[in-house]
């Protein structure tokens, strides 16, 4: 059975675009025109969706709430593919849930690539899902009131938990099993990110950025070194 993706956008030669391709790529692609069309759909039979975000009446942010709130639809990746290209607005996406982020015009290769890595995220946490189910379980990782569930995927700050996005929490989960060394900006692209997927320095920045505020007081353990790159500290 092939993959079933869905593209929800209302210019229709984009959705032919990107319909076209991934269909050349082996998945089943289909478009909504909107996110009202959309609804109409089984959401739930698709594997991954890919959202605009300017739409007349219901935008691409508020149907990602809608599909997050849905049991049927929560754990379904979401590829943003947008003109709006500010940081605020994938901060927003990526805080909404949203699995990755693209910006318009986008080059068509680099959209393939992405889609790959998202699934393979998603299947790869799917079959750690069913290793817990099967008893399979992995130890959680834990730093002073700072603790990992790796089983979950889950962090939690003085037994509360925190909503980190899938790259913050790999981030997170690389400082602290690699911790008391400085590593470049290449060498996390390598650890956290797919080996097909391009990414750039202030994405990581930014990342890094975001996770230092959600783990405070712990993010000054998050050491900056200008020119080299980035370390977990145990003692600062």
């Amino acid at each position: 059975m092939r993959i079933k993706i869905l593209i929800v956008d209302d210019e229709e030669p984009i959705c032919e675009i990107l319909k076209y391709n991934l269909d050349l790529q082996g998945y089943e692609a289909d478009y909504a025109l909107s996110p009202e069309e959309a609804q109409s759909l089984d959401l739930a039979s698709y594997s991954l969706f890919i959202l605009d975000i300017m739409m007349e009446n219901i935008s691409g942010f508020d149907f990602a709430k809608q599909l997050r709130h849905n049991p049927k639809t929560e754990n379904t990746p979401i590829i943003f593919c947008s003109a709006l290209d500010g940081e605020d607005d994938t901060v927003m996406g990526l805080n909404l849930g949203g699995d990755d982020y693209i910006t318009k015009p986008f080059v068509i290769n680099e959209v393939l690539a992405r889609v790959r890595a998202v699934l393979r995220r998603s299947q790869a946490a799917q079959r750690a899902t069913f290793n817990v189910s099967q008893g399979l379980s992995e130890p959680d990782i834990v730093f002073k009131t700072l603790r990992l569930d790796r089983n979950e995927k889950t962090c939690y700050l003085d037994g509360q938990p925190i909503a980190l996005t899938k790259t913050e929490f790999e981030i997170l989960h690389f400082f602290l099993t690699h911790r008391n060394r400085i590593y470049s900006r290449e060498e996390i692209i390598h650890e956290v990110w797919p080996d097909d997927v391009v990414v750039s320095n202030r994405t990581i920045d930014t990342n890094i950025t975001r996770l230092r505020k959600k783990i405070d007081p712990y993010g000054n353990n998050i050491i900056t070194r200008l020119g080299f790159g980035y370390g977990f500290k145990e003692t600062i």
